[in-house]
């Protein structure tokens, strides 16, 4: 594609803004690890909220839309749009309870709630398990995009895009802390926002598609326009939404949509200056994610679908491509090399910001996992926050160099989505009940873990080699329902044959946490003296409730207004209206 000199000074420029934020705050951020990590919890919702969505708004994002509605139209985006379930439940029930939990991770909470050797084993594994296997696996995915935006829309090879798009983001992570990152993302966020509904509205106009109403009625995209998969048809309504919106956003765990928070979320409202600031970030990061940002991605998706109805059309355009590359997710780049000049630099520089936002957040978020939770709690108790800033500032970036080697390995975005969700599959309810339940202990966790680790690997390794188990390939979902179930039976047994936990340790998280009373009243009616707080929890379910519908509402009032379906966009706007007036009156009440 025809880079011109002004699209390479409008990234450079990006470059450069980038790297003096990443300056300007590095004085500060080396001060503590507090500040490197948390940026000395204080910070306000509406920077930590466009700083969760930047960082969802990875590159690798756009091309799992585009390989999701290339395959099973629109309709298959409920693949991720179940999880705004687990976002509100976050928003209205959990938010407030990790801000009042005052840790400095998440995995800190485990020696928060739980006691003794499981406590310090699950904060110990899971440090590394996350803070470098998982977070490994999810920066490779994001850098995969960028090899491949690169290698379509640059020509450049996969280790070269690797370079680029790796160094710049090391130094402003490295040095700034999770202040940096909040501000570099509040400026790239913008960016890549700017680029996405640009690119959408230029390609809408190309001579291939010529206007909004000749892609909607093209013969390559009218079946994959609705909203709803067909339910007269049990392998596309049970796959593509029901096993999603009934199963997958509680049972499962997958970074950035954990049941209950946890991850770079949870870090952000840790980081909050108080509980409304907590809630008000989730919020308005559940309802960008999800009801804002998709459409752009969703119009150049069906867009493609005419330019290159299939990947050997994507393949005979770019045959430098190499074979291991190629597939649906490449068609999202493909439409950007239309682009003009001026355009096609705010595109690349909104590409390059997603990955950078991403790949910043989860080099931060994982190394303090490495720091807090493994090197200062097991390895050296002792050591200076000066020492802590540098082992942070190192482990950044040999989690860079890790996640470059991997991405030269995979494939496809939306494999290692499906891999991620299986790994996490029956363990979400433990990490919704942790907080109401006294029953829960340390080894309940522990073995979840570890059947849903093992259960994985034998459904996605073992058994398509010796076919102990038959799932025919259009019921593939059945993978997820034995998952769940194998692993959500194993913990409940080992909780019920295991001790539960001190008393003393449970009241202490029952103190400092204030949850809603239920699950915990047979642990305080042994304690008369301790106050039994009812809490709000049903009115938070209720709210969560309608946060979602007013956020699907949203999503598809725009969708029905995009269609030309006016009467369907004011019925649902008006939905959406009327749950967001119910959250702003019950707004003064939530924490």
């Amino acid at each position: 594609m025809n880079v011109t000199s002004i699209d390479w000074a409008i990234i450079a420029a990006f470059f450069v803004i980038s790297l003096l934020i990443g300056l300007y705050t590095s004085k500060k951020a080396g001060s503590s690890a507090k500040e490197f990590f948390l940026s000395g919890r204080n910070m306000p919702w509406w920077l930590l909220g466009v700083s969760m969505v930047a960082t969802t708004f990875s590159a690798d994002t756009p091309n799992l839309v585009t390989d999701i509605v290339r395959k099973n139209g629109v309709a298959g985006n409920w693949a991720w749009w179940a999880f705004l379930l687990t976002g509100m439940l976050t928003v209205f029930v959990y938010a407030k309870l990790w801000r009042r939990s005052e840790v400095t991770t998440d995995l800190e909470f485990y020696e928060l709630r739980y006691s003794g050797k499981g406590a310090a084993f699950l904060r110990a594994f899971r440090a590394i398990y996350l803070g470098v296997f998982f977070n490994v696996v999810i920066m490779a995915t994001v850098s995969l995009a960028a090899i491949k935006i690169g290698g379509i829309m640059l020509g450049l090879e996969p280790y070269e895009t690797l370079l680029i798009a790796s160094v710049v983001t090391v130094i402003y992570s490295s040095l700034g802390g999770l202040k940096g990152v909040l501000l570099t993302d509040f400026f790239q966020f913008f960016i890549a926002m700017i680029g996405a509904f640009g690119a959408a509205y230029y390609i809408l106009d190309l001579p291939q598609i010529g206007s909004l109403d000749n892609l909607l009625t093209h013969e390559n995209v009218v079946g994959k326009l609705d909203f709803l998969p067909d339910f007269s048809d049990p392998n596309a309504y049970i796959p593509l939404f029901l096993m999603p919106i009934a199963i997958q956003w509680w049972a499962t765990w997958y970074p950035g949509a954990e049941p209950g928070g946890g991850g770079y979320i949870a870090q952000r409202m840790l980081s909050a200056k108080d509980e409304k600031n907590a809630i008000g970030a989730t919020l308005f990061f559940n309802i960008a994610h999800y009801a804002i940002r998709p459409w752009p991605w969703i119009l150049i998706a069906l867009a493609s679908l005419i330019v290159f109805p299939n990947v050997s059309d994507i393949s005979a355009a770019f045959p430098n491509i190499p074979a291991d590359k190629l597939g649906d997710d490449l068609a999202y780049s493909a439409m950007l090399t239309f682009l003009p000049t001026g355009l096609i630099g705010i595109v690349l520089a909104s590409l390059i910001a997603a990955v950078m936002s991403t790949l910043s957040t989860h080099l931060n978020w994982g190394s303090s996992y490495i720091v807090n939770d493994f090197y200062l709690r097991f390895l050296k108790p002792e050591a200076s926050d000066k020492e802590l800033v540098a082992v942070g500032r190192i482990s950044t970036v040999a989690l860079m160099a890790m996640s470059a080697v991997l991405a030269l390995a995979l494939s496809s975005a939306l494999d290692a989505f499906n891999i991620l969700l299986q790994i996490g599959a029956g363990t979400g309810l433990i990490f919704i009940l942790r907080w109401f339940w006294w029953r829960i202990n340390a080894y309940t966790e522990i073995s979840a873990m570890a059947i849903s680790f093992v259960v994985a690997i034998f459904f996605e390794v073992i058994n398509p080699k010796v076919n102990w188990i038959m799932i025919p390939e259009n019921q593939a979902y059945l993978k997820l329902v034995y998952s769940v179930t194998i692993t959500t039976i194993g913990w409940l047994i080992v909780t019920f044959i295991t001790a539960p936990e001190k008393d003393e340790v449970l009241l202490s998280f029952y103190r400092k946490v204030t949850p809603a009373a239920f699950g915990w009243k047979k642990v305080l009616d042994r304690y008369p003296e301790e106050k039994q707080t009812i809490g709000q929890l049903p009115k938070e379910i209720g709210l969560m409730m309608i946060g979602s519908a007013m956020v699907y509402a949203a999503l598809f009032s725009t969708g029905f207004f995009i269609y030309g379906n006016m009467l369907g966009g004011f019925i649902a706007a008006a939905i959406a209206l009327g749950g967001g007036v119910i959250i702003i009156r019950s707004w003064k009440n939530l924490s």
